[in-house]
């Protein structure tokens, strides 16, 4: 009966879909939720509007629902850095970020990217894991990077070959 039950309300799997203009009022949102200094309406609209940008959300509904997560990368030449990669609580834990990425990745691949890089902070444990398993390995390190109220950390530089 609970197997039954489970199948009847199995959660949607969301939609990755290219981010559009209108998507930076919910991607500044989700934004506030996921880091300490949420960037505005305003730099998301920027940023979405830059020619090197590449973006990338997951929706729910089939893609006709809200915001749930979103991947945001600059381009030059060959390489690629990810600037921002959020998530709604809620989506955390669903494999939506796995997704996300590895959809955001295959794009950069296509367009001719070669090399991808981005920055994590060395305490955040979800998302290291989450770039590890998608093949980035850490190519440097910032010390006292990001201000804490406990004290400064370390951003990891991380990096991964789509060339192969």
């Amino acid at each position: 009966m609970i197997g039954k039950l489970a199948r009847l309300f199995k959660r949607a799997e969301p939609a990755i879909l290219d981010a559009k203009p209108g998507d930076a009022s919910a991607l500044a949102a989700l934004h506030r939720t996921s880091f300490r200094h949420g960037w505005s309406e305003t730099e998301f609209e920027r940023l979405l509007a830059d020619r090197g940008a590449i973006a990338h959300v997951a929706r729910a509904s089939g893609g006709r629902g809200p915001v749930l997560g979103f991947v945001l990368s600059h381009r030059v030449d060959f390489e690629a850095e990810i600037l921002l990669v959020a998530l709604a609580p809620s989506e955390r834990g669903h494999g939506t970020a796995t997704k996300l990425l590895a959809k955001h990745l295959a794009r950069l691949a296509a367009g001719g990217v070669r090399r991808v890089f981005l920055e994590v902070d060395e305490g955040n444990r979800a998302a290291r894991k989450l770039y590890a398993r998608a093949g980035f390995e850490e190519v440097g390190r910032r010390a006292g990077y990001y201000r804490k109220t406990e004290g400064n950390a370390a951003a990891l530089v991380l990096g991964r070959d789509l060339s192969a």
